[in-house]
């Protein structure tokens, strides 16, 4: 029995991913996916918390209780979906909601909500969650973890590749053409979160689809210097980040005092040229031999995103991990069911180059199913 399950919702909170993987072969096969969709109540109830300053214990809890139950939705309508009985699947590897990331803080945690427990009750399957936690307890960041998912399916002998990932956040994993060589991956910064919410702020809409009011405006210059000033674009990796520090917030802060004022329009063009050349500029510092970027995440269907990037990096051929038989928008999901196989097998799941830790660890928690 190879079938697992992997659940995720990203910082985005648009909806729920749910893949189910088959791990037979040598190289992992989607069986099956859906998106299962968050209510607009609770959607807007999670976006609150992930922005306070200072949480209320009662509407953690309760939301932690809230996911868990729609995450067993998500899985229970996906084998109903495929016919699959819970005997059928070995486990599920839930991501959760993130709350909080501070790899960084005085004592460094990480918060993900979805009670696990809830999952293997309702859906008698063996739950894996809490896969980040392991990892900053052995000093990493936590973060990023598919970069060990990418080098198992994407990594080719003799051939530098870079794997894109545009979700809320963008990131990278660096695969060098020698298979003993380190594999290098971080966050490069805001990939939609900032993109999300602006057209959320002034179109009422939860994304600009296909970039299509992007493409109405105009690049800011004086705004894309200042958005490209900050420090998080210097800093080295190992590092992560989130929309806790890429925010509207964030973003309005470097709108005062422009002169002339851009328009919506030119700050959501500019906001996408901020995501392209962060990316280009992780890409050609530290991967310049790269010759091929697969894209990955919700981005990769923007067309004024993945145009401008293969504009913007001219002796790399860009496709999407679609090129290699992995759909770019269940890259990450079925990540979370590699990692499941992988706490199961009692293996590490993640890579020290990549997270900083101090050695390899075995990732998650086991809840077992009924």
């Amino acid at each position: 029995m190879s079938l697992f399950i992997g659940l995720l919702s990203g910082t985005s909170i648009d909806g729920i991913d749910a893949a189910l993987v088959d791990f037979r072969a040598p190289r992992p096969v989607l069986v099956a996916s859906r998106v299962h969709p968050i209510p607009q109540m609770l959607r807007e109830r999670l976006i609150a918390a992930c922005g306070q300053k200072q949480d209320r214990v009662h509407e953690v809890a309760s939301l932690d209780a809230l996911v868990g139950h729609l995450f067993a939705d998500a899985t229970i309508r996906l084998m109903e979906q495929t016919g699959n009985r819970p005997t059928d699947i070995q486990a599920i590897g839930t991501h959760g909601q993130t709350i909080r990331h501070r790899p960084d803080a005085e004592t460094p945690f990480t918060l993900q909500i979805a009670d696990p427990n809830i999952i293997a009750e309702r859906t008698g399957i063996t739950t894996i969650a809490d896969f980040r936690r392991r990892d900053i307890a052995a000093g990493g960041q936590g973060a990023p973890l598919v970069p060990a998912f990418h080098k198992t399916v994407f990594q080719k002998p003799g051939q530098n590749r870079v794997v894109a990932n545009i979700g809320g956040i963008a990131n990278i994993t660096i695969l060098p053409a020698g298979q003993d060589d380190p594999i290098v991956g971080f966050d490069t910064g805001p990939g939609n979160t900032l993109l999300d919410a602006w057209a959320m702020d002034h179109l009422g809409t939860p994304m600009d689809t296909n970039g299509h009011w992007a493409a109405q405006g105009k690049i800011h210059e004086e705004l894309l210097h200042k958005l490209r000033g900050d420090h998080y674009f210097r800093a080295p990796p190992p590092k992560t980040t989130g929309p806790e520090h890429f925010n509207l917030h964030w973003l309005r802060a470097s709108l005062a005092g422009l002169h002339p004022a851009p328009t919506p329009a030119d700050i959501q063009r500019t906001l996408c040229e901020l995501t392209i050349t962060t990316l280009r500029d992780a890409i050609t510092l530290h991967a310049p031999d790269c010759r091929e970027v697969l894209l990955c995440g919700g981005g990769a269907k923007n067309p004024l995103l993945s145009r401008s990037l293969e504009e913007q990096l001219p002796n790399s051929l860009v496709d999407t991990t679609g090129r290699h038989g992995i759909d770019p928008d269940w890259v990450e999901a079925m990540a979370f069911a590699w990692l499941a196989k992988r706490r199961l097998d009692g293996l590490p799941g993640n890579l020290p180059f990549v997270t900083g830790a101090r050695h390899p660890v075995v990732l998650g928690a086991i809840y077992p199913g009924g």
